[in-house]
Parts: structure tokens; C-alpha cells; sequence
């Protein structure tokens, strides 16, 4: 059975000749790194595909498609044709496991183990020296349905494979398995008597199900993270109508729609409060354990519980739109993609199972030719077919992409990609924005100067000019405008310069609000001289361009520094990373900030533009470069870092452009980022050097003639459990604890 739940879909993308879409397929049938490197391929060659990535910890693949010169049908007929399943998922659904697998799969290892304990009791009992021998035919009863149907589903993958003309685990299992035995029918029918295998190939098939099963619970743990995030939405809401409250199913309510949330039930959709007051716990959507209290005007999000307190509230955002669901598509779009290490995974893999079957070969004939023992070379192919899985290097990386883009979810940081999680290893330098992601953002106006005019009149024209702009500049002359009562008049022609100001005319006057740079551009001077003792302020300057030139004053803002900002400049420097601030604002007001949190170096006065032109220049220097903002001005520059950070409170667009978004504005969470991010790299790198090895000394062993086929079977079926319950200690990971800074990188 598949749990489902519905997501924002994938927005298209501009292409040079067409729209780029994206669909996902659920993908049956694959077992090893060899798998995922054929139905990878298979995509691939469709007509239309951009790119395809497919996961072997999901089970899933994710295609771009490039127009409509590719459809559905042609994607899974090129999967069917490699051997696998493809089933479509809808473009805003996620299909999890909800254990029903998992739990067929165990009932198939008791059985097959209760058939293969009294052939592994023959054998550990001969070991000891007291043992017993079963009967040749009793030996067959039991090995007989372990071999060809508990161990069926490797000969119709194997045979599914080597139609495809590739190879996979699965036939290297069936070869060797078949092989011990078809030698064991063979002694016992032709009278030749000696050793029967059949313990081995027995136990082999056994351990190996074993493992899958193990491997099927530890994929749904490291799932879990999206599990939790599918059970927070209720499925239903109370909708008001004319004063009337009833129960509805979710998919009936409207943006616009009044609904009502008592204390203990879930917010259902993303809203605003309109009555009532109360405390909400958005733990699982931000990582922060408090209680928030909400009133009339605040927001609220789908999936928080209401503490206490009945809230009413009015919809915003409904389905695939609520933050909610965005998140679980960052969170799902994560554990669908893969880290660059993982090309490396598919050379090997692509010619992994030819090179085991040769080595095998080789082995037999060395032990049967050159040392004249047919029964050792038997026993030694077998144990080298059986021993080389690469099931584990398929799953090195995505299990711990899986787990580590999880816990990073539940302690409110988002992770886009798994690229973002391997560039943190290497990373020297941040860039933070100051305001918005050092500073609260909420600027207060501090001074205030007119020339040639009443200081009211200056700041009713300021407001005026600034009635349609979000800056958070603006919204400070508009917040002592309300509180003085100063009445405001009507503008038009309102024109945008970004990083600079704005333009608009009130009452027939063309006016300016903003840097120097902007009344500069226009040919208007600045009289600085009253600002000689105003520093570390933020200018607001105003002046009139129509129909005379004239400069009116000056306003003054001071913003308040976050609380911790201190103290995560100071983990960020511990972790090894030197930080720069970067700032639009003036020198005097970004070093004002940059001496408070304790940032020695300042780039300030940079246009929006020329902020992805600093993240460029340092790349250039072989700076690996974070940048970390949070308005629509940093998009470019997220956009031009190796990885960009969000602060969870900005703009959308800064959200969009960013491999990692902080879902509290905190500036604690960015250290928090980067150590989970090192943390699952490093788990990356150990679950492959172990695949690597294991293999390495495994093969070698093998062919020696060192190991039982059985205890092969065992070490194969392990490994890839190894692998996963490496990746499942990430779990363990807290904020705070910089677990992964022994990756840190080198400090300038």
C-alpha cells in the first residue's frame, strides 16, 4: 500500500526552443548501483529528455522533459524495455511505503528461514566436529522452494537484465546460487556422491531476502521525515458560511474562506488571523519548540497546531500553494536528486557485474586446472558471485542524502539539492546581506533634517513617494508618518530604481526618494553637512527633480541587530569560514552592524546587480562561496553562489533562487546549514569508501577460497544494511553542536 499526498507542482522552465517540464516515475524492479545506471541510461535516450535522475533509496525517477516532443508512454515503455516497472506519479504527488512491503517481505524470510535453519544446523554442527547429516532427498525438499521460489523473483530480475544486455545483482545471486546447486544435483544424481552445497545456496538466498527486508525498514526510516510532514495536514477544516460552521473535506475550501481552528486541532490551510487570540506550535515547520502567540492579523500556517485559544482566520493559500506542501516538495525534490560524487558510482557500476562474472570464471578454472580441485574452484566461484553486490554503492548516497535532508527538515532548514549538501564540504566564505539576515529589518526612523522646508512636509512627501514600495526602509517613513498623523497625498507615476530609491508625482511635483547615487543620477546635490554627526545610520534622501531641482532633507534609520547574530558569526568562524558582509546600504551603517556581530570585513554601496558580480569576482578567486540574503535583490546573487541560503522570512524569489532555505529568521540556523550539510557529506564519503572496500577485499578473499558461500551470502546481504544504518546515525544530529566540523574547510 502507498501513502500519497499532494505537493506544489514543479514550475516549468524556460528553454531556448520550449518549456522544460518535469514528471516523476515510481520504479520497480531495481536492486543496485547497476540498476539505477540502466534505467538512467534508458531515459536518457528517449527523445525530449533534458535530464533524468533516478534514485535508488526512493525508488523513483525524476525526468525533465524538454516541450512535448516526449510523453508518458515513451517513458515507460523505455523502462519496461531496461526491466524494471515505471508507474507515473502526478506531478504533485509523493508515494511512500506505509510498511505493507515491508511486512510481505519479512513473512517470505521466516518461511525461507525455517526451511534453511535445519541445512545451517548440518553445517555449523560438521564445523564443531559432532554434527549431523541430512538425507541427500530431505536436503532437496528443503532446498528446493528456497532456490526456485523464495529465490524466484532473482531469476526473473536477472533474466529481465541480461535481456537488456546488462548486468545486475541479481544475476550474480542466480548464477552462483544455480551453480551450487546445480553441482549438488549433479553429485547426488550421477552417484559420485561427495559434498552437497545445497546449505549454501540455501542460506545464501535467505540472507540476501534478510537483507532486502532490512533494507526495506531502513529505507522507510530514513523516509520518515516526509512521513512526519504527510501527517500534519488535516484532512478536514471548519469552513464558516453566513455565520454557520461546518466540517468540510479539505479540498473544498477557497482562498478567501473564513474557517475556525479550536485548541488541539491543526490549522488546516495558510491564513490570517481575523479573530480571536491564542498560541500555535509550528515546531515541525520551523524547528522552534516555543509557542507562538497569534492575534488578529497574524499569520498562520497549515499543519501548526492551535494550542489554545479558538482562532478564526481567513484563507491564503490553499492545496499545493500552503507552506506546507512546500516544504515536502523541497524535502522530496532533495532526496530525488543526486551528488555529483555519484558519477563515479556509475562508471563502476556499468561494468561491475561483467568484470565479477569474468573474475569468477578466471577463479574456477585456476582452482580446477591449475590446482587440480574441482570442488574448491566450485565452492570459490560461487563465493565470488555471491560476495560482489554493489547493491551498497547504489545506496551510499541517496540513503544519507535521504536522512540528512530529513533531520535538516525538522530543525527548520530546507535543503534544495544534494550538490548544495557536497559544495558545504568545501566551502571558506559567506557573504550575508545586513538587512534582513543580520538585522531584524524592521529599520526605525532615528533623525530627521529638512532644508527649506517643515520637517512635516518633508516627511509627508517621503511617504507619499513611498506608498507602493516594501521596502523595509520605506516601511519605516511610512510607520512615523502614521504616528505623527501626518495626512498623505496621492502619487502616481510611481518608477522603481533598484538599490537605489524610488520616483513618484504628488500634487504635479516629481519627487526622490532615496541614496545619493540616485539624486546624483538626476543631478541633484546632497547637502551633507548636518550628517556629519549621524553614524552608522541609514540616509534617506529626498529632493524635488519637477519642476525645479531642489533637496529637501534627510531622514535617518537604525536597524536592530537580530538577536544571536553575534554568536553565529562567531560558529561560522569556528567551522573554519571567513565571513564578509554585503551590503547596499552605506559604509558607515553596514560597519556599524559589522562591528556589532563581530564581521571585520565590509563590502558596502553595492546595487542589487552588483552583488552577483562580488559573489562572481570571489568564485573567480577560487573562493568556494556561500551567500546568504533574504530579499528579492539577493536572488541574483543566491543565484551565482556555489550555495545560496534563504532567510525563511523574505522574498519568494530569494526562496526559489536558494539551494538552502532557513524556515525561522535566525542567523544561528546558517552555521546549523552548514554542519548538517558537512555531516551527510561525510556520511557520503564513508558509505562509499566502505562499498569501495568492501568489494576490494571482499573479491580477492573470495577467489582465495577463504570464505563458505553462506558466510558470503551473508557479508553481500549486510553490507548494504551497513550502508543504510550509517546513514541513519545522522538522526542523531542537534542545532548547535557543529557535529560536522571536522569537515570544515580551510581558513583563509
Amino acid at each position: 500500500m502507498q501513502t500519497t499526498i499532494n505537493v506544489i507542482q514543479t514550475p516549468s522552465l524556460d528553454a531556448a526552443d520550449g518549456a522544460v517540464e518535469r514528471v516523476r516515475l515510481a520504479i520497480g524492479g531495481m536492486t543496485c548501483a547497476g540498476c539505477v545506471t540502466r534505467v538512467g541510461n534508458a531515459l536518457d535516450e528517449v527523445e525530449g529528455v533534458q535530464r533524468a535522475v533516478v534514485n535508488l533509496a526512493s525508488e523513483q525517477a525524476t525526468v525533465d522533459l524538454l516541450g512535448r516532443r516526449a510523453d508518458l508512454a515513451g517513458l515507460v515503455g523505455a523502462v519496461e524495455a531496461a526491466g524494471f516497472q515505471a508507474t507515473p506519479l502526478e506531478a504533485e504527488e509523493i508515494k511512500l511505503d506505509d510498511g505493507g512491503e515491508a511486512r510481505r517481505q519479512a513473512w517470505l524470510v521466516a518461511i525461507a528461514a525455517l526451511l534453511t535453519l535445519p541445512l545451517v544446523g548440518q553445517m555449523v554442527t560438521g564445523w564443531l566436529g559432532h554434527g549431523y547429516t541430512l538425507d541427500p532427498w530431505l536436503q532437496f525438499v528443503l532446498a528446493t522452494p528456497v532456490q526456485f521460489y523464495f529465490g524466484a523473483r532473482f531469476y526473473v530480475a536477472g533474466y529481465k537484465a541480461l535481456r537488456a544486455r546488462a548486468g545486475n545483482m541479481d544475476q550474480l545471486v542466480a548464477l552462483g546460487t544455480s551453480a551450487a546447486y546445480g553441482y549438488s544435483a549433479y553429485l547426488w544424481l550421477s552417484g559420485v556422491g561427495g559434498h552437497l552445497y545445497l546449505e549454501g545456496a540455501a542460506t545464501v538466498i535467505t540472507l540476501v531476502l534478510l537483507g532486502k527486508w532490512l533494507e526495506k525498514r531502513a529505507k522507510g526510516s530514513a523516509a520518515a521525515a516526509i512521513r512526519a510532514l504527510m501527517t500534519q495536514r488535516p484532512d478536514h477544516a471548519r469552513l464558516i458560511t453566513d455565520g454557520e460552521e461546518r466540517e468540510v473535506p479539505l479540498a473544498q475550501v477557497s482562498v478567501g474562506d473564513l474557517l475556525r481552528v479550536r485548541p488541539g486541532e491543526r490549522i488546516a490551510v495558510d491564513g490570517r488571523v481575523t479573530d480571536g487570540t491564542g498560541e500555535v506550535d509550528e515546531s515541525l515547520l520551523t524547528g522552534e519548540a516555543r509557542p507562538v502567540p497569534k492575534q488578529s492579523g497574524d499569520p498562520v500556517t497549515a499543519g501548526a497546531i492551535n494550542l489554545n485559544g479558538v482562532l478564526t482566520y481567513e484563507a491564503t493559500a490553499v492545496g499545493a500553494d500552503t507552506v506546507l506542501s512546500r516544504i515536502i516538495r523541497l524535502v522530496d525534490g532533495a532526496q530525488a536528486t543526486r551528488a555529483p560524487v555519484e558519477k563515479l558510482v556509475d562508471k563502476v557500476a556499468a561494468v561491475f557485474v561483467p568484470v565479477v562474472i569474468a573474475i569468477a570464471v578466471v577463479t574456477f578454472l585456476v582452482w580446477w586446472l591449475g590446482l587440480g580441485d574441482l570442488d574448491g574452484g566450485v565452492a570459490a566461484a560461487i563465493t565470488v558471485l555471491v560476495i560482489a553486490c554493489p547493491c551498497a554503492l547504489g545506496l551510499a548516497t541517496p540513503a544519507a542524502v535521504m536522512v540528512g535532508t530529513g533531520v535538516a527538515a525538522r530543525h527548520g532548514i530546507l535543503i534544495r539539492d544534494a550538490e548544495a549538501l557536497e559544495r558545504a564540504r568545501e566551502m571558506d566564505l559567506v557573504l550575508l546581506d545586513k538587512t534582513g539576515t543580520l538585522t531584524e529589518g524592521k529599520p526605525r526612523i532615528q533623525r530627521l533634517h529638512a532644508v527649506g522646508c517643515p520637517e512635516a512636509e518633508l516627511l509627508a512627501k517621503a511617504a507619499a513617494v513611498l506608498a507602493d514600495s516594501e521596502h523595509p526602509l520605506a516601511k519605516a517613513v511610512r510607520y512615523i508618518a502614521g504616528e505623527k498623523n501626518i495626512a498623505l497625498e496621492a502619487a502616481r507615476d510611481f518608477v522603481n530604481h533598484p538599490g537605489k530609491g524610488v520616483a513618484a508625482s504628488v500634487d504635479g511635483h516629481e519627487f526622490l526618494v532615496g541614496n545619493e547615487a540616485l539624486l546624483n543620477d538626476f543631478g541633484v546635490s546632497v547637502d551633507d553637512a548636518h550628517l556629519q554627526d549621524w553614524p552608522g545610520l541609514s540616509l534617506i534622501h529626498v529632493a524635488e527633480v519637477s519642476p525645479a531641482k531642489h533637496y529637501l532633507g534627510c531622514l535617518g534609520a537604525a536597524d536592530t541587530v537580530r538577536p544571536g547574530a553575534g554568536r553565529a558569526i562567531a560558529r561560522l568562524q569556528g567551522q573554519g569560514i571567513e565571513t564578509i558582509m554585503l551590503s547596499g546600504d552605506n559604509e558607515a551603517a553596514a560597519r556599524a552592524v559589522a562591528d556589532q556581530v563581530g564581521i571585520s570585513e565590509v563590502i558596502a554601496g553595492v546595487q542589487p546587480d552588483g552583488k552577483a558580480g562580488q559573489v562572481m569576482r570571489l568564485r573567480n578567486q577560487g573562493r568556494v562561496v556561500a551567500m546568504v540574503g533574504d530579499g528579492i535583490n539577493d536572488a541574483p546573487a543566491l543565484a551565482a553562489a556555489h550555495i545560496g541560503i534563504a532567510m525563511g522570512g523574505g522574498a519568494h524569489v530569494a526562496m526559489e533562487a536558494a539551494g538552502i532555505t532557513l524556515m525561522r529568521d535566525e542567523p544561528g540556523l546558517i552555521a546549523d546549514a552548514i554542519d548538517i550539510s558537512r555531516a551527510t557529506a561525510r556520511r557520503i564519503r564513508q558509505n562509499l569508501f566502505w562499498a569501495f572496500i568492501y568489494n576490494l577485499v571482499a573479491l580477492p578473499v573470495a577467489a582465495l577460497g577463504l570464505l563458505n558461500p553462506a558466510v558470503a551470502g551473508a557479508a553481500m546481504a549486510f553490507s548494504s544494511v551497513s550502508v543504510i544504518s550509517n546513514a541513519l546515525l545522522l538522526r542523531r544530529w542537534k542545532p548547535g553542536t557543529d557535529a560536522g566540523t571536522e569537515e570544515q574547510g580551510h581558513k583563509p
